[in-house]
């Protein structure tokens, strides 16, 4: 199953569908699937795991091919979008920081999130993108002051997620708000249920290209703090709900690190490649939505 929020052409109302393989004979009027209705994304997040379960026995009635609609992230525009940093001992150390005693938190708006094959723009004084291939999780319960096998219990599924970070605004100040959030600069994948995923503790390879150069190759087995522990922290302060997602950080292969730095330019396309929940593909356009020479 691969849940995405989609809308209908000239529609405001964001819904959620089932992205599945168009059934042979359905012919190039749907080469990249279809999309098959679920309900809003109002109504998924208030009963999630209803929704999941009702649209595994669903049939294909009324579905629409994939690119009649406009995808979007499968995110309430109330949820709460926690970024980690520094969640792999490797990416710590290839920027020259020490592991951390507790997850570094850090926070996206809603705004910033695209889906994939959205391009993602270059914004002005920047010298390029940074790529950032991670694995998203999405709550489905209420979290309150939650220990971290509860907390885990309460994910609904997971999807690929790519950071992508304008450096030089990142590194203004002590804050990394300003340099996480440029426009559409957070493509995030379609949400796969957890049972489908299994537990990230036991290892997801996640891979970043660019170009179709491999950039990135680590393992969510390496992450410092797993899932259930930063959901647990995070419920100590404040209560998490259904809808909001955790971005669980990257590991090492970054470019602002290499020797010459190397940042993603106009005419780029970055892949985060992350196993059991497929390729978030995003090109790279710059601030006027120019692809490049």
């Amino acid at each position: 199953m691969r849940l995405v929020g989609y809308r209908l052409p000239g529609g405001d109302d964001v819904r959620v569908g089932d992205l599945v393989d168009a059934p042979a004979g359905t012919g190039a009027d749907a080469p990249g699937g279809l999309v098959v209705p679920v309900t809003t994304v109002r109504d998924f997040w208030l009963d999630p795991r209803a929704h999941v379960a009702a649209a595994r026995s669903a049939g294909t009635t009324g579905a629409l091919p994939v690119e009649r609609v406009e995808l979007l992230p499968l995110v309430p525009p109330s949820a709460r979008v926690l970024c980690i940093g520094l969640n792999y001992r490797a990416h710590a150390a290839e920027g020259g920081f020490t592991p951390p005693p507790h997850p570094t938190i850090f926070g996206r708006w809603t705004a910033s999130l695209t889906a994939g094959g959205v391009p993602a723009p270059v914004p002005a004084g920047e010298a390029g993108l940074d790529w950032e291939g991670e694995v998203l999780a999405y709550v489905a319960e209420t979290i309150a002051d939650a220990d971290a096998d509860t907390a885990r219990a309460a994910v609904l599924g997971y999807s690929t997620f790519n950071d992508l970070t304008a450096r030089r605004a990142q590194k203004l100040t002590a804050q990394w708000t300003l340099g996480k959030n440029g426009d559409r600069s957070g493509p995030t994948g379609p949400l796969v249920p957890a049972d489908e995923v299994g537990d990230l503790r036991e290892g997801l390879a996640v891979r970043t290209r660019v170009n179709g150069e491999l950039v990135q190759d680590g393992n969510t087995r390496d992450m410092i703090f797993e899932v259930g522990e930063i959901l647990s922290l995070v419920s100590r302060t404040f209560t998490l709900h259904p809808g909001d997602v955790v971005a669980t950080g990257t590991p090492d292969g970054v470019g602002y690190v290499r020797t010459p730095p190397w940042l993603l330019q106009p005419g780029d396309v970055v892949e985060v490649d992350v196993e059991r929940l497929g390729v978030l593909r995003t090109p790279i356009v710059d601030a006027g939505g120019r692809k490049g020479a």
